[in-house]
């Protein structure tokens, strides 16, 4: 019998042998070689052996993975889109959170995750990668923009979407949590403490944050719904003159800077409870007041969002408690939903308020 590298030299050095070679070579039906491989039905031993031996001649090493899946209509993978570095989101432990219980819930269906980074300044860099990658589904799972021009990519193939508040489109079930009325909680909290000197300090509310004082006009050409709707449900609780600033991005450093705008003034003005849209943020707060002085919460009181496990900072964050694992394990249940065929619809996320040891009434 000759050799695979014989047998291509003799008569077919540009083509790789197929499953219809190994049977012709065989004296078999294509079927009957499929079902070989395959293991999913009878096949008389003498038979199998004599395919088996025909695949080794020419040099054939079975089905393919891709080929095999794309003929059943599923790949196993679902795009993961991740608005920003991925480096931010390794360093965000809700967003870690998120990750890993999606990435339970797909594990438990036999699905991975395809990870893809979306750069902010240019949001079409997506559609180029995912446009040569087969996916069954596509889940946009942290914070995003109203509009992703990944959306009618995906459309257009048929690709199931799912979200958790982001992009916003009629195509996109999303995982929601109501984030009025969560930021609601925490603002009614303080002032239910007593404090009538309350800020805010927000997430970046879009594509190209910089750091600063958060206007009206930059409240409605917001880009973030989840960072716009945490804005206007501190505002509505707090009073539309209560400040607001703006971190550039979503870290502790980030915070600080944020932060030190509205503490570092003089005492007469300066707030004495700080509500922050997100725990990061919260925890950079507590450095930039003690870093002037100002003793958490004795002097300042500061509350965070999501209620992510901080062992570093010396302080039980009073916070809104959004389980990151819980929320990525509801994503993916929807995904799953939908690779069934099942209908998916909107669906709300419970989220309720954890008072710890970094809001008290305001000094005095």
């Amino acid at each position: 019998m000759a050799s695979p590298r014989q047998h291509r030299a003799a008569g077919r050095p540009d083509r790789r042998p197929t499953l219809r070679d190994v049977a012709d070579r065989a004296g078999v039906s294509t079927s009957t070689a499929s079902l070989v491989f395959s293991g999913k039905g009878p096949v008389a031993g003498a038979t199998a052996e004599r395919v088996r031996a025909a695949a080794l001649d020419l040099g054939w090493s079975g089905p393919d993975p891709l080929a095999t899946s794309l003929r059943r209509g599923r790949v196993g993978a679902v795009a993961v889109v991740v608005e920003g570095p991925l480096r931010n989101a390794f360093h965000d432990p809700f967003a870690l959170g998120v990750l890993d219980g999606l990435a339970e819930e797909l594990d438990t269906a036999g699905r991975s995750m395809l990870l893809v980074a979306q750069p902010l300044d240019d949001p079409e860099r997506a559609v180029a990668q995912l446009s040569s990658s087969p996916v069954d589904a596509a889940v946009f799972p942290l914070c995003g923009a109203l509009d992703n021009p990944l959306v009618p990519h995906l459309l257009a193939r048929g690709v199931p979407m799912v979200g958790s508040g982001a992009p916003v489109h009629e195509a996109v079930a999303h995982v929601l949590t109501d984030e009025e009325a969560a930021m609601g909680l925490a603002t009614q909290h303080v002032l239910d403490l007593g404090h009538r000197r309350v800020a805010h300090l927000s997430m970046h509310l879009g594509r190209h944050p910089q750091a600063g004082v958060v206007t009206v006009e930059d409240l409605a050409a917001a880009e973030y719904p989840d960072a716009a709707g945490r804005v206007r449900g501190f505002l509505a609780v707090a009073g539309e003159g209560a400040p607001v600033v703006q971190a550039r991005e979503l870290t502790v450093e980030a915070g600080t800077e944020a932060a030190l705008l509205l503490l570092d003034v003089p005492a007469a003005v300066r707030p004495t409870a700080v509500v922050a849209q997100a725990d990061l943020l919260a925890a950079g707060a507590v450095r930039a007041a003690e870093s002037l002085g100002l003793r958490v919460p004795e002097d300042v009181t500061v509350t965070g969002f999501d209620g992510v496990d901080l062992p570093w900072l010396d302080h039980v964050l009073t916070t809104v408690l959004q389980p990151g694992a819980a929320k990525g394990r509801a994503l993916g249940a929807m995904v799953r939903r939908a690779l069934d065929g099942l209908p998916v619809a909107d669906e709300p996320f419970p989220v309720s308020l954890r008072v710890g040891t970094t809001s008290a009434p305001p000094p005095g």
